[in-house]
């Protein structure tokens, strides 16, 4: 375990589809896509995030979702560049893969780090994490133009190893941390985000934010919390933005997080006031693996 460094607040799956053939696909970290690997993709300009967020590939119920987690103002906050080498962390159905594969296409990296089902016992998930692992695959081959130059790592929740080495720019996290807490993952998970990130990378973090209210395996995780996790892996709390906070959340629901949409564990009967609520309160975080 790191040394635990001070934390400065400031104000406020799948595998490419370069080739046609599954069984042929990635299965580790592909090549930077950069203007020295790939002469041809020096000239073409990267579309801006806003262009991305309105790809027609991205489908009707992911651009319902855009209201609830503002994905153009996050990725500004974590400041998310078309050059940057980003790992994206257990990315489910790929709501901001649709956005991070198109954006870093011509001159970036975007990869998918995803649970190896073949890492985890009978009964412990493994069909869970394996349709999770298909549906991203079929999303990524049905959009080639956006996805076939996507890579995946899979990974071992118990050890995680998510790269080389300093290979990457950028690690992001969304909704995930209540998980890894509830596994007894989360510290592991950390130390590989920080072993991954190159000196001065970022680690972004979204996680559902937890009040008085929250109660245990509610799906909401304090943010104190959080920033320790870090902050014992070795980064640095840069900021903290309120881009995703949700006022009408609560925090105190019959079926926790998953009250709320998109999960809406809840009775019919109730769905116009849960709709109203929203997506739940977030906390979105930029900590820094320190440059020297």
């Amino acid at each position: 375990m790191r040394r635990l460094l001070p934390a400065v607040l400031l104000p406020a799956l799948l595998l490419g589809c370069a080739q046609d053939a599954p069984a042929e696909r990635p299965t580790g970290l592909a090549a930077p896509a950069s203007k020295q690997d790939d002469p041809a993709q020096a000239s073409v300009e990267a579309p801006t995030l806003q262009q991305v967020v309105a790809g027609d590939w991205r489908s009707h119920d992911n651009r319902e979702r855009d209201a609830f987690r503002n994905p153009v103002r996050t990725l500004e906050f974590f400041g998310v560049q078309p050059t940057h080498s980003v790992v994206e962390i257990t990315p489910g159905g790929g709501w901001y893969a649709e956005i991070l594969a198109p954006y870093l296409y011509h001159h970036g990296r975007y990869v998918a780090a995803v649970v190896d089902p073949d890492a985890l016992p009978e009964g412990g998930g493994r069909d869970y994490q394996q349709r999770a692992r298909d549906q991203l695959e079929t999303l990524f081959a049905g959009a080639p133009k956006q996805f076939d130059r996507a890579g995946v790592v899979a990974y071992d929740p118990s050890a995680p190893v998510f790269g080389a080495p300093e290979s990457a720019d950028v690690v992001l996290t969304f909704r995930n941390v209540h998980n890894w807490l509830s596994n007894d993952q989360a510290e592991a998970m950390f130390e590989g985000f920080f072993e991954v990130l190159r000196p001065g990378g970022v680690l972004g973090v979204v996680e559902h934010r937890a009040n008085a209210r929250a109660t245990r395996d509610s799906g909401y995780v304090p943010q104190a919390r959080v920033v320790e996790l870090a902050g014992e892996a070795g980064f640095v709390l840069e900021e903290a933005s309120e881009v995703n906070a949700n006022p009408k959340d609560t925090g105190n629901h019959p079926n926790g997080v998953w009250t709320l949409p998109p999960g809406n564990n809840h009775d019919q009967a109730d769905a116009e006031r849960y709709a109203a609520i929203g997506e739940s309160d977030r906390m979105t975080l930029r900590f820094r693996k320190p440059a020297d």
